[in-house]
C-alpha cells in the first residue's frame, strides 16, 4: 500500500524535486510485533532533515494521521515502513518555489528476509571501494541521494556477504551500506563522527543512550582501518535487522575475524528488553 499525500496511489508529478533532484529525505521504520518502532526518533530525525534542508514541511499531523490508518491495515503483520518528504513539485531549474507544499510519500513492503541467526552467530563483511564524500550540509541526516551507497553495494552478490564497509575521502572507517557501525576496544565503545559524512541513524543513537545508561563507555571518534583490524569486537545496526556482530571482515590482503564479545551481547539484551 502506498500513500502520496494521503490518498491511495503509486505516481508522483514527473516535476517532483525528490525525482528530479534528490531533494527530499525519508525514513525506513520496522513495524514488528504490531508495534512500530522508534517512531518518535524518526519522526524527529525527518523534522531535522527537513530544517537542515530548508523544507518547509508543516504537515507532520498529517503524516501521522496517514500513519495510523496504514498501521490498521497491517494489524499484526511484520512490515518496513517507508517514508519520503521531498520539496514537492516546481519547475526546471534548482530554485524552489517556497509557496509549494512538500510531498508526502508513505510505502509498506515485505519484511526482508536475512540469514537465520545473524544476530546471533554474526555475519561477514567487506571493504567498499567506493568512498563517501565529505559535506558538512548534508551529513548525518537521510536525504534522497544514496548514489554512493548504491555504487558500494552494487561491488558484490555473494550472498555470504551481509554488508559492505565505507570509507571516507582519509581513508578513515564511516559505516555500512545501510548500517552503522561501532567497534569495541579495551571495553570501549567507539562509533565514527558522522559530521562530515555518513547517516546518524536511530539506532545508532539508541544504542549511545543505552551505553550512558548502562555505564558502558563510549567515544564518537575517528576510525582508521588499522583501528578497525585491531578491534575486540564489531557489530553493524540500523532499525530494521537490530544489532549483528561481525565475525570476519574481508579485505584485499588479509581477512580480520572476531569474536562475538560482551559487550556485543550486553547491547543486544539490552535492545531487546
Amino acid at each position: 500500500m502506498i500513500l502520496v499525500n494521503g490518498k491511495a496511489d503509486s505516481r508522483i508529478n514527473v516535476s517532483d524535486r525528490g525525482l528530479q533532484y534528490g531533494d527530499g529525505l525519508f525514513e525506513t521504520i520496522a513495524y514488528r510485533n504490531g508495534e512500530i518502532e522508534f517512531l518518535e526518533a524518526h519522526l524527529n530525525r525527518l523534522m531535522l532533515g527537513c530544517e537542515r534542508l530548508a523544507i518547509p514541511f508543516k504537515q507532520l499531523k498529517k503524516l501521522q494521521v496517514e500513519l495510523s490508518v496504514l498501521l490498521d491495515a497491517l494489524a499484526d503483520n511484520d512490515a518496513v515502513i517507508k517514508i519520503v518528504i521531498t520539496r514537492g513539485s516546481g519547475g526546471r531549474g534548482y530554485l524552489s518555489d517556497k509557496t509549494v507544499e512538500p510531498t508526502r510519500i508513505i510505502s509498506i513492503y515485505p519484511f526482508p528476509i536475512y540469514p537465520e541467526k545473524s544476530g546471533e552467530i554474526g555475519v561477514t563483511a567487506r571493504f567498499c571501494q567506493q568512498r563517501l564524500s565529505e559535506n558538512l550540509s548534508l551529513a548525518g541526516i537521510k536525504h534522497l541521494n544514496r548514489l554512493e551507497q548504491v555504487l558500494a553495494r552494487n561491488e558484490w552478490v555473494d550472498n555470504g556477504i551481509a554488508e559492505g564497509i565505507m570509507l571516507d575521502q582519509h581513508n578513515n572507517v564511516i559505516e555500512g551500506t545501510m548500517s552503522n557501525l561501532f567497534i569495541v576496544k579495551a571495553g570501549e565503545l567507539l562509533t565514527a563522527k558522522l559530521n562530515k559524512s555518513g547517516v546518524a541513524g536511530v539506532l545508532r543513537a539508541e544504542i549511545l543512550q543505552l551505553s550512558i545508561d548502562n555505564n558502558i563507555s563510549y567515544s564518537e571518534t575517528e576510525i582508521s582501518k588499522e583501528s578497525l583490524a585491531n578491534a575486540d569486537e564489531v557489530f553493524i545496526c540500523n532499525s530494521i535487522i537490530g544489532i549483528w556482530p561481525v565475525i570476519c571482515i574481508l579485505d584485499a590482503k588479509i581477512n580480520n575475524t572476531y569474536p562475538i564479545g560482551k559487550i556485543t551481547k550486553q547491547l543486544q539484551k539490552l535492545l531487546a528488553n
